[in-house]
């Protein structure tokens, strides 16, 4: 194995153990703000309970505008409320779920090390990549890039370019204390690596926040899940990242194994928008 291996692989490894160790920290911190916080809540309401009254019906229609109604999935989106991108053949032998947030420094370190591998078995039919965007960032540090920069993948997932877009944006994520996908024209710019993205609808899109809802929907499932850190990454249903030594070799090995006697998936050309 290679010096230069040797190191990749331990950068990607002490990443994810630095992004979970400050998982952990942010998780104390808040636990304890929300007890703070809900003194807080619990007085302010009973000082206001009067106006809380007089506004009811208005806060209900300023507030309808988050329910699960109104959430829009990109197009394409599968799984379980369509909170799934995916990529690769829809009949592919195996599957691999990456749980990511686009801020996520050791998302960043995953993405590098294994990304090339991932797509060769996408575009040779033998695995399927599903996708669930995540904003455990912009919860932690604060901030919208995390939720700006899933909202811009899935408005790529509309063009039929989200595979491109993700690599993108994930070759110039910036420092995880800058919040610089906050800014939407620093997506928008990305977009324009992409060629055919950056179009009238795309730009909409971002503008718009057509998507956010359903990328807070995403986060909340992850949530839900148990998960608490970033990324999550299972092959078939069980975890392989972080719990073991796992390099791209292996990780080809795996699917093989998983795959042996099965057909590959029909690989199709990504669908144009229509």
């Amino acid at each position: 194995m290679s010096e230069k291996n040797r190191n990749g692989k331990t950068s990607a490894r002490q990443a994810l153990q630095a992004q979970r160790e400050r998982d952990k920290a942010r998780a104390k911190r808040k636990r304890t703000l929300m007890v703070a916080g809900g003194v807080v809540v619990v007085l302010a309401v009973a000082a206001g309970i009067a106006i809380a009254v007089a506004d009811h019906d208005s806060n209900k229609k300023s507030t309808a505008g988050d329910s699960a109604g109104t959430v829009t999935a990109p197009r394409g989106a599968t799984g379980k409320d369509n909170l799934v991108i995916p990529v690769g053949a829809a009949d592919a032998p195996s599957t691999l779920t990456v749980y990511e947030d686009f801020r996520c420094p050791a998302c960043d370190a995953f993405e590098k090390s294994f990304t090339p591998t991932i797509h060769s078995l996408e575009d040779s039919g033998e695995l399927r990549t599903e996708y669930h965007l995540v904003t455990l960032i912009d919860g932690n540090l604060g901030g919208d890039g995390s939720l700006n920069a899933g909202n811009a993948a899935a408005c790529a997932q509309d063009q039929g370019k989200f595979r491109a877009f993700h690599d993108v944006v994930y070759d110039n994520q910036p420092d995880e204390q800058d919040d610089k996908f906050g800014d939407k024209q620093n997506l928008l710019t990305l977009a324009g690596k992409v060629p055919g993205l950056k179009n009238a609808a795309f730009t909409a899109c971002v503008n718009n926040g057509t998507h956010d809802a359903w990328v807070k929907k995403s986060n909340e499932a992850f949530n839900t899940a148990g998960y608490n850190s970033t990324p999550t990454v299972l092959l078939n249903g069980k975890s392989i990242y972080g719990t073991s030594a796992l390099t791209p070799d292996s990780l080809k090995q795996m699917v093989q194994a998983a795959n042996k006697g099965k057909k590959p998936g029909k690989v199709t050309a990504t669908p144009s928008p229509s």
